[in-house]
């Protein structure tokens, strides 16, 4: 279990230089624009394929930081055993979600792969490099959700998402 979470953490780690790096390319992208009047060709399009990454890559270890939006409105008001039956089916309707994604997504990616397709701009990148975040992400994520599924029942915190009032 306490390799899924690395792997996860390690994954939310290159997520974050991801979202940096978009923010890094989206900066150089304005500047070049509009005040050299020099657009680049490739800021919009590596940025685009970096968010998507930075974002599915981030999604198994935030499960695990419980930085998921929850809405509890109803649930906070059960009883501990009310709320921990609540907790359980969340996480399996998670697992369940993103088992059945990882493997659309798959089927999309090596699809994509085997038939060479292409972004169609004038990079004219493999479109499977985006493709492959979709079941890399959920797959991740419904890995994580088995982990977290097993530590609940060995913790008295039942919540799945971060409390505000």
């Amino acid at each position: 279990m306490s390799v899924i979470t690395q792997v996860s953490r390690l994954a939310c780690v290159i997520g974050a230089v991801l979202m940096a790096a978009t923010g890094a390319m989206l900066t150089y992208e304005v500047i070049a624009r509009y005040f050299f009047i020099k657009p680049t060709i490739w800021a919009a399009e590596l940025s685009q394929m970096c968010l998507v990454w930075g974002c599915l890559l981030a999604m198994p270890y935030l499960l695990t930081l419980r930085r998921h939006i929850t809405v509890n409105a109803v649930t906070s008001l059960l009883p501990k055993t009310g709320q921990r039956l609540c907790a359980y089916i969340a996480l399996i309707v998670v697992i369940v979600f993103s088992a059945i994604v990882a493997f659309w997504g798959f089927d999309i990616f090596y699809t994509s792969f085997e038939r060479g397709r292409t972004t169609g701009s004038i990079l004219n990148l493999p479109i499977w490099i985006s493709e492959a975040s979709v079941p890399v992400g959920f797959g991740l994520l419904a890995l994580q959700g088995v982990v977290e599924l097993v530590r609940l029942r060995d913790t008295d915190n039942a919540s799945l998402g971060a409390t505000h009032e």
